[in-house]
């Protein structure tokens, strides 16, 4: 690990050593999970409650668009996985096994015990399958934006793994973690152009999710790496092949997604009991940012207040 990574349970404002985004809505704590603290912004103390996991190279910020679509209709969880955001930076627990277990313990620690709702984009949309997959009594529901589902078509998937070059600037522990924490304008270049129009970002937020990608760098990297570890030889197998999805699903996408092209989010219906899949017209890769309203929408109907 490189000499500006800290290790530490003792609150993630020692991690990040930022302040917070302004989200007059929110409210913040940590919770203590596995052995580091997660940061966990909260909107609305009554209502449904939904679990909403970001994706990269964004943290619980990359919400506050829709949650300020949602004011009042449902009780909001959207933490920082590990190691992202403000939430605690440890050396392990990057792979999707981990972060799930990490997400199922965030919810045993504030006391929710039902089934709730499910939403994550990108990574975090990811991390909602194998959520759905290994704990599905925990879900009354799930929508995933912009991330392909667990049971790709290989003749989808290979003509547009071209589209994943940046990944190669990430995933490797030693260029990945350099890139990532020395070059902002890499995670700037990226969510500028997996956008269908560029001017949905702010100055002040791309320089937000820059920073917070740079700090947590180790973070970053070891997820993407985990990825090619345990992800794509269990895609490779077909090992999702032999679970089914239960839990009834949303899988929305963005017509002009150059990252999850349409084309990858078919192809899940004969291992799923309930799978609609819808396209966002004009929309990129980042549905929270650029399409709040279809994604409050989205979310109204997948769980009825």
């Amino acid at each position: 690990m490189g000499s500006n990574d800290v290790y530490t349970d003792a609150g993630a404002a020692i991690v990040s050593g930022r302040p917070l985004p302004e989200d007059g809505n929110a409210v913040h704590r940590h919770v203590a999970v596995r052995g580091t603290r997660l940061h966990l912004a909260e909107y609305g103390g009554s209502g449904t409650p939904l679990l909403m996991l970001h994706g990269f190279p964004q943290h619980w910020f990359a919400w506050h668009k829709v949650t300020g679509q949602l004011a009042g209709e449902y009780r909001l969880l959207c933490p920082d996985l590990r190691g992202f955001g403000w939430s605690g930076l440890t050396r392990r627990g990057y792979d999707m096994d981990s972060l799930a277990d990490d997400a199922l313990a965030l919810l045993d620690a504030l006391g929710i015990r039902g089934p709730v709702g499910l939403v994550g984009h990108d990574w975090g949309a990811h991390l909602g399958f194998r959520l759905c997959l290994r704990a599905p009594e925990r879900f009354t529901g799930y929508l995933a934006l912009n991330m392909s589902h667990p049971w790709p078509r290989h003749r989808a998937v290979l003509p547009n793994l071209w589209r994943l070059w940046y990944t190669a600037f990430v995933e490797y522990p030693v260029i990945g973690r350099a890139v990532l924490r020395h070059r902002p304008g890499f995670t700037r270049f990226l969510l500028r152009h997996q956008v269908a129009d560029p001017a949905v970002w702010t100055e002040a937020e791309l320089s937000e999710y820059a920073a917070a990608t740079s700090v947590g760098a180790a973070a970053v990297q070891s997820l993407f790496w985990q990825y090619v570890l345990h992800d794509i030889p269990a895609l490779v197998r077909g090992t999702w092949r032999r679970h089914r999805l239960v839990v009834p699903t949303l899988l929305l996408g963005g017509e002009r997604d150059a990252v999850v092209v349409p084309s990858m989010l078919a192809g899940a219906e004969p291992y799923a009991d309930d799978l609609r899949v819808r396209l966002v017209p004009g929309a990129g890769h980042y549905l929270p940012q650029e399409r709040p309203r279809e994604v409050a929408e989205a979310i109204r109907e997948q769980f009825r207040p």
